[in-house]
């Protein structure tokens, strides 16, 4: 009977650990998206660049997922960076971004 349960915790604990990994597969790294973000966007989207500045509290969550739908991205002005920066980099990005969204549970406090 001990055995029995024993056996039916392991598989338990098992089934558990192997279906959160299948959960987090898609989901992006905020701090991998953030020094992405500053490295690959930032030079362009700030107070001096040449584009309108963003930073993650410029819109609220659902407008940074609907600005990161597949192919949003092809009518902005810069397209032609955006398609240099890999599918990851770019759920990166949009994690970082949404994480500390406008209306997220933490915003950004800084820009």
């Amino acid at each position: 009977m001990l055995k029995k349960i024993g056996v039916i915790l392991v598989t338990l604990t098992l089934v558990f650990g192997f279906s959160s990994l299948g959960f987090s597969a898609d989901k992006g790294n905020a701090r991998k998206g953030k020094y992405t973000f500053r490295k690959s966007c930032r030079s362009c989207h700030n107070d001096a660049g040449s584009a309108v500045s963003i930073s993650p509290d410029s819109k609220t969550q659902a407008q940074w997922t609907r600005q990161f739908k597949s192919s949003k991205y092809e009518k902005l002005a810069c397209k032609d960076e955006w398609v240099k920066i890999s599918e990851k980099d770019r759920l990166d990005i949009f994690t970082y971004l949404h994480k500390y969204a406008f209306d997220s549970p933490t915003p950004a406090k800084c820009k």
